[in-house]
């Protein structure tokens, strides 16, 4: 089994989907809103780092979108490279920022508590999960960047790739209980997130029992295979498509765990 782990797809992982957990966390953590009302103007931050996609997000006095929207201040946070991106997400290095001075008030500001707030979250400490909220909170923020991570793993990682080749085309849904309905579109062997909201059955899902059973999975915890055959993770739908998504998801493991 291949373990060794690329830092390219690594940084492909850290800059869209964990911080792709951003607007998750300003819909679920009031502290994070609490945050964005003191901002007076929209700004995007845009990442870029060499060999990996550029990532941006727009931060408003009311939310977190991905993108970079029109009118904008403009942040760019500039990398020499994949692992310079990912020792940013570790907090071992910083980015070399290229921005106006109230764009770099804003990295030193806003920024810095979301990403302190986002990192609390997706690394919660033990006491921390005592609180029902918080854990509630952290698990869907996990479902989030791990559903991103499997179109990143799937389209970057060679062993990835190999089982996203494998996959026929359509949506794979995640579900957990009635309310959470993730999707990925698979299409010629590329993946891509699209999140919420779809309106149309999935051709293929993968039904975690409770959000306990999905962090734990998801965040490397646990096997997606090995809960599989245990019942805790469910499969439903067009079941030859999961087989090679579960594989992916147990690659995503050692991308997102300790």
């Amino acid at each position: 089994m291949l373990t060794e782990l690329d830092p390219r797809v690594a940084a492909h992982v850290n800059a869209h989907a964990v911080l792709g957990a951003l607007p998750v966390l300003a819909a679920h953590v009031p502290d994070a809103r609490d945050v964005l009302a003191g901002l007076t103007r929209p700004t995007a931050v845009i990442l870029k780092a060499p060999g990996v996609a550029p990532a941006a997000y727009t931060f408003t006095d009311k939310a977190i979108a991905p993108g970079a929207a029109s009118g904008a201040r403009r942040v760019t946070l500039l990398f020499t490279s994949p692992d310079h991106l990912n020792r940013m997400i570790a907090g071992s290095a910083q980015p070399i920022p290229v921005a106006s001075p109230a764009g770099l008030r804003f990295l030193t500001g806003a920024f810095t508590r979301l990403a302190d707030l986002l990192g609390r979250y997706l690394r919660p400490a033990a006491n921390d999960l005592e609180d029902p909220s918080v854990r509630e909170a952290s698990t869907v923020m996990t479902l989030h960047v791990a559903a991103a991570a499997i179109a990143q793993v799937a389209n970057e990682d060679r062993s990835g790739r190999f089982s996203a080749a494998h996959v026929p085309d359509g949506e794979v849904a995640l579900e957990v209980g009635d309310d959470i309905d993730l999707r990925l579109l698979v299409a010629r062997g590329r993946f891509t997130f699209i999140g919420a909201g779809a309106e149309e059955p999935a051709r293929a899902t993968l039904r975690f029992a409770d959000l306990d059973v999905a962090g734990d999975v998801l965040s490397g915890r646990a096997s997606a295979l090995s809960s599989i055959c245990d019942g805790t993770l469910g499969m439903r739908g067009y079941i030859p498509m999961l087989d090679n998504v579960s594989r992916i998801l147990d690659r995503v493991g050692h991308y997102l765990g300790d």
